[in-house]
């Protein structure tokens, strides 16, 4: 695939970017989709309102029952679906673009354990609640991030050693975790092992909020970074030529792909493969090798939601965590990732 360079150029609050027409095609119509997802996501299920009822509903003359269900419960879960599948696609986008390799995704590379981690030792050995173990998740993808970057460092990072490295600590951390498990008590462990899942029940706005506003944060920095990325690309060598300071640009680049991976999995758990195959699908339909952040970005909140909205309505009672969903197809799409490189080299 050839990276497309022509755009038109666009500048806004003293940033400068080029916005592709078919990138912008691409999000706008991953947008609708989402739009779609979302009502469909609103009027369906076990509780089932009509179009006229929805609508009423938003409108403010919908019953108590009807506001209930809607407001209490399917707004923020869908509102987190796509604030989380967001920071995901982002983050993963990041990651294979320094890595310059399709596997270079945090859940593949030790970043998402490392939340785990964070998470279940503050459940198991501290006893702590929803806020503590948010927390640490996020410490404790932070420590696993600092762990893989400090042992793949030697006078610069390389993508491969990077993966390389992030897999070994992503089998290191996955049998802490397990030993863990085995050691606490049953109700400890069923509550560590529902969140390991990766899962939306029972999210609340009181994820949301600060979801929503660590993706304001977020969001904006990775864009503006974009530029140093795409540079980032072409090799340290030639980055460094056209002004890129690259080990300041890759730190912070890192820095910001691991809070987003972080917040995500401190929100919903450890959601696999949407950092993986949200970037590449979005490479793809924006006709780009570059990093495609925003279209990432969309192509993230729609894969999760929908999986979302799957995995609900196919399975009746019997409903899945979604973490279940993204997992089953995401092995699918590894599997036929890896052959597909395999066959093209």
């Amino acid at each position: 695939m050839t990276r497309s360079v022509t755009g038109t150029p666009v500048r806004a609050a003293g940033v400068s970017f080029r916005a592709h027409p078919r990138g912008v095609i691409v999000v706008l119509a991953l947008l609708i989709a989402v739009a779609g997802l979302a009502v469909l996501a609103l009027f369906t299920g076990d509780f089932h309102l009509t179009l006229d009822q929805l609508v009423n509903t938003l409108n403010g003359e919908g019953t108590g029952g009807q506001e209930y269900v809607v407001y209490d419960l399917r707004l923020p879960r869908l509102a987190v679906a796509i604030l989380v599948g967001a920071a995901l696609g982002v983050s993963g986008a990041i990651f294979q673009s320094l890595s310059r390799n399709p596997l270079g995704s945090p859940d593949l590379i030790g970043f998402s354990s490392g939340s785990a981690t964070g998470a279940i030792l503050v459940l198991i050995v501290f006893g702590g609640g929803v806020a503590q173990i948010a927390l640490g998740s996020i410490v404790g993808g932070i420590v696993a991030a600092v762990l893989v970057y400090g042992l793949a460092y030697r006078t610069g990072v390389q993508g491969y050693r990077l993966i390389l490295i992030g897999i070994g600590v992503t089998a290191v951390l996955g049998s802490l975790n397990t030993y863990m498990l085995t050691r606490a008590g049953l109700r400890q462990a069923q509550a560590a092992q529902v969140w390991l899942v990766g899962s939306l029940n029972g999210r609340g706005w009181s994820e949301v909020v600060p979801m929503a506003i660590a993706l304001g944060v977020l969001l904006p920095a990775a864009v503006v970074l974009g530029r140093k990325l795409n540079l980032l690309e072409m090799g340290d060598e030639t980055a460094t030529m056209l002004g890129v300071r690259v080990e300041p640009a890759r730190l912070t680049l890192v820095v910001v792909s691991v809070a987003l991976t972080a917040v995500a999995t401190a929100t919903a758990g450890p959601i696999t493969f949407v950092a993986l195959a949200a970037p590449q699908l979005a490479r793809r339909l924006a006709g780009s090798a570059g990093p495609a952040l925003l279209p990432a970005a969309a192509m993230g909140s729609a894969l999760l939601l929908g999986g979302d909205v799957l995995s609900q309505r196919v399975f009746g009672q019997n409903a899945l965590p979604v973490g279940v969903a993204t997992a089953a197809l995401g092995g699918v799409y590894l599997a036929w990732l890896l052959a597909s490189e395999w066959r093209r080299r």
